[in-house]
């Protein structure tokens, strides 16, 4: 599939990937290569690696 135009977050850059989840036509600066996403999906999924655990919130009292 050829992917033409200008990345659909950012609409500066000439988007180079589709994502695999909605679609959208976005550049390298917002697609997610290991998982295959835009950054939108890849926030929407809820990853440890993007929202950050529970456990790295300081508890102050």
């Amino acid at each position: 599939m050829s992917v033409t135009g200008l990345c659909q977050i950012c609409e500066r850059r000439e988007a180079e990937y589709a994502c695999h989840r909605c679609g959208a036509a976005v550049c390298s600066i917002h697609f997610e290569t290991e998982q295959g996403v835009c950054v939108n999906c890849a926030s929407a999924e809820g990853t440890e690696d993007v929202a950050g655990g529970a456990g790295d919130v300081p508890e102050f009292r």
